[in-house]
């Protein structure tokens, strides 16, 4: 997806992640998919730079649908959708 259409969607979910350090981001994300339905739209906002790695990485090892990651100033934001 385009940075327009990430920043588009419908977020479902939000986890502000921003305070933690690797693994704190991957383990608030896996809490907060718990909280919504499959289909629906999670975005994970973190400033640690193995986050852009890791999430994606075990949202697919997961079943889960990476959409794309949006860079922004000090921090960046992770969408996925949950399988």
């Amino acid at each position: 997806m385009t940075t327009e259409e990430l920043q588009g969607l419908t977020v479902d979910k939000s986890v502000d992640a921003r305070g933690t350090a690797c693994p704190g981001p991957l383990l608030a994300a896996k809490k907060a998919l718990g909280e919504i339905s499959s289909g629906q739209v999670m975005e994970i906002i973190s400033a640690d730079e193995g986050t852009k790695k890791d999430i994606p990485k075990w949202a697919t090892k997961k079943g889960h649908e990476y959409l794309g990651t949006v860079e922004d100033s000090g921090y960046f934001k992770i969408y996925m959708k949950k399988s």
